[in-house]
């Protein structure tokens, strides 16, 4: 009996699909220039248990296994290797559980992060991180890869919202992770370890997230446009030195505001060179979103406003969510997603400006401005394999900048395959080391998204 044959027995029949037709729907994130591979199967589990059958199948006989959320990676951390199975979260939906009384919720893998945002609202509740996918990107591949997203600034990343996890290891066994309670250093701190690893330390079957309390006051959202971009940079940075932190603080240079004109009428200012977009949230919003505003204009914005209308604010934070989809609409790109100290932003966008003129490459900026972090997109002509090597190499400068300033190759969506390269740029080789020994330590037989993140 072949080893396929083995799990198609072990699993019920809708478990594990090898159709040619169907599998090439699960080959490959949304990083356009990375390969993928051929799978031998997809697995698509319902449950936490048919993840272990699976594991204990994968290590008996020794196949590499890849673990897939939803598909909205961009840096190739979920694509196919040739004779792999993928085994994709996106059935197990179930939210085991809402706690008010806590302020916490367990939440499956394949739980789009939007889902469980309006679950949450409904016992007064809101679940903090929120990525520009949030519409369709899962807690599981949210947590395997450390998500952000537009409120980070001032809630975090989805570390910093995370209580416990349950992770199906290499062997088949299940780890659970953390507590509920607020506070918790019994043992090592594995639920930290697990995020951010990109599945290559074990398969997340669940996750034990903190919920917070809605605000009683509708935010308030401001919006301010600038004749240069780095003006707005300067701008984020004199908020930040000003002990400000609204809850969303968004950055969009011109060609990102175009992108979003020509894709959907937003309303927006074509001729701005920058825009910020941002939102306070609390008891005084109205109060702390004027005091941004004015910041704003004292570091050189041509126009600020300021509104409390719920449509006109939705409005606002709607055409900072479409930039994703507008550029990517345009044709093949390259989403970048760099970090640096908000100081030295009005610098990086400088700096990311110049490497587009000298590359003769059309870059288009947009980013969580607030805790610096910026996503450079790089729209390409064409996928020539000429167009790809161009596009690569500007994008490494790009993260050869952020990290002469301080910085980070990236800051929310991964190193996958794409940033695998670039890595020792950041980290020196006894943190690569020591990354190499936990590998070993928790899959030694090298089956967990091998070649991934590091």
């Amino acid at each position: 009996m072949r080893a396929i044959d083995e799990l198609v027995s072990d699993l019920p029949g809708d478990v594990l699909v090898t159709d040619p037709d169907v599998m090439e729907g699960y080959r490959r994130d949304r990083a356009d220039l990375v390969a993928a591979g051929t799978p031998v199967a997809v697995a698509r589990p319902l449950l936490t248990e048919q993840v272990s059958q699976i594991m204990r199948w994968a290590w008996r006989h020794r196949v590499t296994v890849v673990p897939r959320g939803a598909g909205t990676g961009l840096s190739g951390g979920a694509n196919a290797i040739d004779g792999c199975v993928i085994v994709c979260l996106e059935r197990m939906t179930a939210l085991r559980e809402i706690s008010s009384d806590d302020q916490v919720a367990v939440a499956e893998a394949g739980v789009i992060n939007a889902d469980l945002e309006r679950a949450a609202r409904q016992h007064g509740m809101f679940y903090p991180p929120d990525p520009g996918s949030f519409e369709i990107s899962t807690i599981g591949g949210n947590v395997a890869t450390n998500a952000g997203g537009m409120r980070c600034v001032k809630y975090g990343v989805t570390r910093d919202s995370v209580l416990g996890l349950e992770v199906v290891l290499a062997d088949g066994r299940v780890l659970r992770t953390g507590a509920r309670s607020i506070k918790n250093v019994a043992g090592l701190d594995l639920t930290s370890l697990f995020i951010g690893s990109e599945g290559t330390l074990g398969v997340i079957t669940a996750a034990t997230v903190k919920l917070r309390p809605l605000p009683a006051t509708p935010p308030a959202v401001f919006v301010a446009s600038f004749p240069t971009l780095p003006a707005a940079g300067n701008a984020v940075a004199t908020i930040a030195a000003a002990g400000l932190t609204p809850s969303m603080l968004e950055l969009m240079d011109n060609a990102t505001i175009n992108a979003i004109e020509d894709y959907r009428r937003m309303d927006l200012d074509r001729a701005a060179a920058a825009l910020i977009v941002g939102q306070a949230d609390g008891p005084d919003a109205a109060v702390e979103a004027q005091r941004v505003a004015s910041l704003c204009e004292q570091a050189g914005a041509d126009y600020v406003a300021c509104t409390q209308d719920r449509d006109e604010a939705d409005g606002i934070i709607a055409a900072r969510r479409l930039a994703g989809l507008a550029l990517q609409d345009i044709g093949p790109t390259v989403i970048e997603d760099i970090g640096v100290p908000r100081s030295r932003l009005a610098e990086m966008l400088r700096e990311i400006e110049e490497i587009a003129r000298g590359a003769s490459i059309r870059v288009a900026t947009v980013g969580h401005a607030g805790d610096g972090n910026l996503h450079p997109v790089l729209m390409l002509d064409d996928t020539s394999q000429a167009t790809r090597d161009h596009a690569i190499a500007v994008a490494q400068a790009i993260c050869r900048a952020a990290l002469a300033r301080g910085g980070t190759v990236t800051g929310e969506h991964g190193v996958g395959i794409l940033k695998r390269d670039w890595l020792a740029g950041q980290l020196d080789g006894t943190a690569i080391d020591v990354h190499h020994q936990i590998k070993a330590a928790l899959d030694p037989r090298g089956l967990l998204n091998p070649g991934r993140g590091w």
